[in-house]
């Protein structure tokens, strides 16, 4: 079973970047659409990007505009800039299938703060 490993979190003031990265443990080549997923304190697991195999993207209307999701095929890793940080962003980043397919990683907490 592939594994997903989030990475790039951190604390950052408002108004700040953070470059999150999902590496997969296996191909996930054979996987259409893959998307980041947050999880604000107190609130549900929600989907805010997801990229398909033609590189096709969507976002969640909260991100459109600041965040950008991309994938490398060769390295089996999603990507998730984020600019313009809003401390509405703070929460537990993961990457999974969309829809979810693989066990959920640790995830990576963002904190945007002052």
């Amino acid at each position: 079973q592939v594994q997903l490993v989030e990475s790039g979190g951190g604390l950052v003031q408002p108004g700040g970047s953070l470059r999150l990265s999902c590496a997969a443990s296996g191909s996930i080549v054979s996987i259409n659409v893959m998307g980041w997923y947050r999880q604000a304190p107190g609130k549900q697991r929600e989907l805010v990007a997801s990229i398909q195999g033609t590189g096709s993207t969507n976002y969640a209307d909260s991100v459109k505009g600041r965040f950008t999701i991309a994938r490398s095929y060769a390295k089996n890793t999603v990507y998730l800039q984020m600019n313009s940080l809003k401390p509405e962003d703070t929460g537990v980043y993961y990457c999974n299938a969309n829809p979810v397919y693989f066990d959920w990683g640790q995830g990576t907490q963002v904190t945007v703060s002052s």
